[in-house]
């Protein structure tokens, strides 16, 4: 295990974690993490100046997780993280980590969900609490001994906690912790506010300093798709319907993936194969000589099966699943571009994906412009194109060595040689789609609306996106009776999805479901259905109330 993992070994890191680093294929510690490992093991206070993308999660969640007791029941890390989006991506990786370690437990708390099942998580003892400030204050005004236990404080991006107006709810929560606590402090920049936190909070703090330096290839074309969840295996097949490529690797997250996509693949007529940890090293060197040589033109993999592959002939990478940072992004996309050649790199994101894209952007320093989903008409005109290249080699001698045949076969059949031409072609396709109106019936999703299936979007109304997320309308529908129309300065700009909204008006209004219409979420606003009988009660409850982080601030809408 040393051997395969590299640095890390020598970090005195937990040997479940050293294991769990092994199957998602962490191979050598970032130069943050290098640094900021061993100063949290050995338990000082710390200030670590990175930028988001140069591997800090990793660098304070491996040397807590090798700090905590599992044993014990009881919250002893707090992370706290600006956004909802941070918290839960800080809570995955923390997931991650310790899979390897039974009876650890993780829970992010937010706002824009039920409060309940938070703190019910953390009085059943997850020994992690990764949360957003707002949120968590919350929680503290209910029970006040929430954070009692804590031993080990993150601050994750503390400058923009403080852009957000956190500063307060800052305050309130380092006064619920025990002071013997040790804290840890990451911020891209170190604004006077900052320095002011670190010599208030932070007992003799080491401090690191880590730029970013991870770059892509130039060669390397990059695009990104917006697709929801539940259709990127349609979303797959109907790109490599268009794109013109040689050999491509598609990376996912899980190793049941790589088997469903494969055979997704596999069923459509594509040389595909699935390649992951569980598969055997004489079984990999097969499928990559197979790659090499053209008996395979598609291998999906996770990030450590594909450690090392160089296969030249690989001009595109799909990146079915985002990655876990920017560094393993730019390690799949190296896949491809190869040898001095081109190459293509494409990306699925799914709507609460955005932020990590703009991460990726930030800091490779390039710009991932967005495709959309081919139609039927490029769909069709790319089927014809292949048809074309398949049959012009064929069509010089052909007369001359099957001419004769085709006459006998004409006057056998009884039929014209267009006839018996498009009977061969229908055979030689297989039934596949050639005109525009079958190709239309076929296709599973809406072009301009990447993953939301026609079927779905017509029966849900203005309902649409995952896990049933309300869709913005360009105007306001008429109101039932009954009900007024409420507006946020919140929208899809801070982050906000209907869901949030929702939960947070039922958590804090103290309403039924039933009682909520429809949600519209635009870029700058948001607008709320809700009862007019008692509306201002309704309102004066939910003044207070914060969703991702900012206040809510729920007025009454004037359509006039």
């Amino acid at each position: 295990m040393t051997q395969e993992i590299g640095g890390f070994a020598a970090l005195g890191l937990h040997p479940n974690i050293l294991a769990a680093l092994t199957a998602v294929g962490y191979e050598e510690p970032s130069p943050i993490q290098s640094q900021a490992i061993p100063v949290i093991l050995a338990g000082h206070d710390m200030i670590g100046q990175a930028q988001t993308g140069t591997g800090k999660t990793a660098a304070f969640a491996l040397p807590l997780l090798s700090k905590i007791d599992p044993a014990k029941r009881e919250p002893q890390v707090l992370i706290l993280a600006p956004t909802r989006e941070l918290a839960l991506q800080v809570a995955t990786a923390f997931e991650t980590y310790s899979k390897q370690m039974p009876g650890v437990n993780v829970v992010a708390v937010y706002g824009g969900a039920p409060m309940g099942p938070q703190l019910k998580a953390i009085r059943q003892g997850a020994q992690i609490i990764v949360a957003t400030p707002g949120r968590l204050v919350d929680h503290l005004r209910r029970d006040e001994k929430v954070l009692s236990t804590i031993q080990h404080l993150v601050l994750d991006e503390a400058d923009e906690m403080l852009k957000l107006g956190f500063m307060d709810d800052l305050e309130i929560i380092f006064e619920a912790m025990p002071e013997s606590r040790q804290s840890v402090l990451f911020s891209a920049t170190l604004p006077h506010s900052i320095r002011a936190i670190a010599e208030k909070h932070l007992r003799e703090p080491q401090h690191i300093k880590i730029a970013a330096k991870t770059q892509t290839v130039s060669r390397i074309e990059q695009a990104h798709l917006m697709i929801h969840a539940d259709q990127k295996t349609n979303a797959v097949l109907r790109l490599l319907e268009v794109e013109d490529f040689d050999a491509l690797i598609a990376f996912v997250r899980t190793k049941q993936a790589t088997l469903d996509l494969a055979s997704a693949l596999e069923a459509k007529g594509f040389k595909a194969a699935a390649l992951n940890g569980d598969i055997a090293q004489n079984q990999r060197e097969r499928v990559i000589e197979s790659l090499k040589d053209g008996r395979l033109d598609i291998v999906v993999a996770t990030d450590v099966a594909a450690r090392g592959i160089d296969v030249p002939r690989i001009t595109h990478v799909f990146n079915v699943d985002m990655p876990y940072d920017p560094e393993s992004y730019v390690h799949r996309i190296g896949r491809t571009g190869r040898a001095g050649r081109d190459g293509r790199a494409l990306l699925l994101v799914t709507p609460r994906e955005r932020r990590m894209l703009q991460v990726i952007e930030r800091v490779t320093g390039q710009k991932v412009g967005e495709v959309k989903l081919p139609n039927a008409q490029q769909v069709l005109d790319a089927r014809i194109k292949k048809l074309t290249s398949s049959l012009a080699p064929l069509v010089a001698d052909a007369e001359g060595s099957h001419g004769d045949l085709l006459d006998r076969l004409t006057a056998d059949i009884g039929c014209s040689p267009r006839a018996l031409a498009a009977a061969l072609l229908k055979k030689a396709t297989n039934g596949q789609a050639l005109d525009l109106a079958s190709v239309e019936r076929e296709q599973p999703l809406v072009p301009g609306v990447a993953g939301a299936p026609r079927e779905r979007r017509e029966r849900d109304g203005d309902r649409g996106g995952e896990r049933g997320e309300y869709r913005e309308r360009r105007a306001p529908m008429p109101l039932a009776e009954g009900r007024v129309r409420c507006r946020t300065a919140l929208g899809t700009r801070d982050g906000i999805a209907a869901k949030n909204l929702l939960g947070a008006i039922l958590n804090e209004g103290g309403l039924a479901r039933e009682a909520i219409g429809r949600i519209q979420i635009r870029e700058t606003f948001s607008l709320v259905e809700l009862p007019e009988d008692g509306l201002d009660r309704l309102l004066g409850k939910l003044k207070d109330t914060r969703v991702a982080g900012k206040a809510l601030k729920l007025r009454r809408y004037r359509e006039d």
